[in-house]
């Protein structure tokens, strides 16, 4: 019995016991619960089940991957979940910590990692493949052309490391493009001093425009943060300084740290974040 691979759910499968052997490996915080994002025929799945410090769960979307794996892992039920990775209430099936790893479909990995971001505080470790434009992307510091939206997010909360580049021989069928595996842990920080929310606007917002000044791409919260400062009652100390030299630049020139400083220049005096 052999799964075909669908374009539609982005289907690649790897076929290279080696690589799959040193994504694994490459696991390395005090493992305990592990979900494994899309087995497919369960090429990771294997050296997971050999792990004794794993106690695996998978999701996976695709009912012929699911009898592939019920009829070739024995013992997987109960710990095989059929549902939309995307839309499962993850704490439904996990406590305190987990891990994520897996081989994650190239045309969703950036919705996988946005739904990371909303668990990271109970997610210490991911080890993931992922397309390697996407990798380099999200593992580049400031100043590059690819550093972007994803990059800041999660390095605002994790440290990631690009492992290693695979090719397209390593999967059946072959994808047009390279792969990387990249791992993310959680870095230190509890707080960014500011409002998440905004903090994420405010970077979705720059990159959005990233050609334009943060003056020009920010005009609109720049306008608004302005505006519930004058509704407030605040004086003219709480409005805006677009003169500040940090205006003057596009969004790949600024850290996390930058960002912070940016939201909390966009914050209304009258609101502004207590921790």
């Amino acid at each position: 019995m052999e799964v075909r691979a669908k374009k539609s759910l982005g289907q690649h499968f790897l076929t290279d016991q080696g690589v799959a052997r040193s994504i694994v490996d490459a696991l390395t915080a005090p493992a305990g619960d592990v979900l494994e994002v899309g087995p497919g025929m369960g090429v990771l799945t294997r050296y997971l089940l050999e792990r004794p410090d794993v106690d695996l769960r998978l999701v996976e979307i695709d009912g012929e991957s699911v009898d592939y794996l019920l009829t070739h892992f024995p013992g997987m039920q109960g710990r095989l979940i059929q549902a939309d990775f995307l839309r499962l209430p993850l704490e439904k099936f996990f406590g305190d910590k987990f891990l994520i790893i897996g081989n994650f479909p190239y045309n969703i990995s950036s919705q996988i990692f946005f739904k990371v971001l909303d668990y990271k505080d109970k997610v210490p470790e991911v080890v993931c493949m992922i397309q390697k434009e996407v990798a380099e992307r999200i593992a580049e510091k400031p100043g590059s052309k690819t550093y972007g939206i994803l990059s800041v997010l999660l390095q605002a909360w994790y440290d990631i490391e690009y492992l290693f580049t695979v090719g397209s021989g390593a999967f059946a069928p072959p994808p047009k493009v390279q792969s990387a595996v990249i791992r993310l842990r959680r870095n230190s920080r509890t707080s960014l001093g500011c409002d998440e929310a905004l903090f994420k606007a405010v970077v979705k917002t720059a990159f959005g425009q990233r050609r334009k000044t943060l003056r020009n791409s920010l005009r609109p919260l720049i306008a608004a943060a302005g505006a519930d400062s004058a509704e407030a009652g605040a004086d003219s100390a709480g409005s805006v300084d677009t003169a500040a030299p940090v205006f003057d630049l596009r969004p790949e020139r600024l850290s996390v740290e930058d960002f912070i400083a940016l939201t909390l220049a966009l914050t209304p005096r009258a609101t502004a974040f207590r921790p």
